[in-house]
C-alpha cells in the first residue's frame, strides 16, 4: 500500500518517533508503513490520518487495485 505518511509528517516537522507515540505504535511500525511493507488496521489508519491533521484516510493511504 502506498502512503503519503512521510510527506505529511515532514510538513508538520514531526519525527517518526513523535508520530509513533501519537498513534501508540513503535517507530519500526511507522518505518514499515512509510516503506509500504505493512498494511495498517482501519483503526490505525484513522489514528495516523488524524495525527497528520488530515480529514480523510484516502488523503494518506492510496488503496491499490484490489481484486475480490
Amino acid at each position: 500500500m502506498k502512503t503519503r505518511i512521510k510527506e505529511y509528517r515532514k510538513e508538520l516537522k514531526m519525527t517518526q518517533e513523535e508520530l509513533a507515540e501519537a498513534v501508540e505504535v513503535t517507530r519500526q511500525t511507522i518505518i514499515a508503513l512509510e516503506q509500504g511493507r505493512y498494511n495498517p488496521s482501519l483503526i490505525l489508519a484513522y489514528r495516523i490520518t488524524k495525527a497528520l491533521k488530515r480529514e480523510y484516510i484516502e488523503e494518506v493511504f492510496e488503496l491499490e487495485d484490489i481484486r475480490i
